[in-house]
């Protein structure tokens, strides 16, 4: 008795061409062109997993910076007085407060400032 592997062999078909739906063409039903688009896709993923944090710490700073400057600070400078004042807030909330309450981004400069001068 002969015995195949039509289960295993759909089965992995299947699994191949779900994670190409969507693609175009030959992309999305030839085994072959799949395959190389899903590794290509994957190792993509991977890489901009990682790359999307330091995009958001870049947005961040640029908008820390922009605040501060309107308030005659420099972005390295208020954040050794952050350090200094003992203000551990990340950058991400300190862009937030920067947009969303300037009244409360005016305090933190000026305990930054003060923490500078002393």
């Amino acid at each position: 008795m002969r015995t195949t592997n039509a289960v295993p062999r759909k089965r992995r078909k299947n699994r191949l061409f779900q994670k190409t739906k969507g693609y175009v063409g030959a992309r999305r039903n030839l085994i072959r062109t799949a395959k190389e688009n899903i590794t290509r896709a994957e190792a993509f993923a991977f890489r901009d997993r990682r790359a999307r944090k330091r995009e958001f710490r870049k947005l961040w700073i640029i908008r820390i910076n922009a605040a501060c400057r309107e308030r005659g600070l420099r972005y390295s400078e208020f954040i050794n007085g952050c350090t200094k004042a003992k203000i551990q807030l990340d950058r991400k909330s300190l862009s937030e407060i920067a947009i969303a309450d300037p009244a409360a981004f005016d305090a933190i400069v000026a305990l930054a400032k003060a923490a500078i001068a002393a």
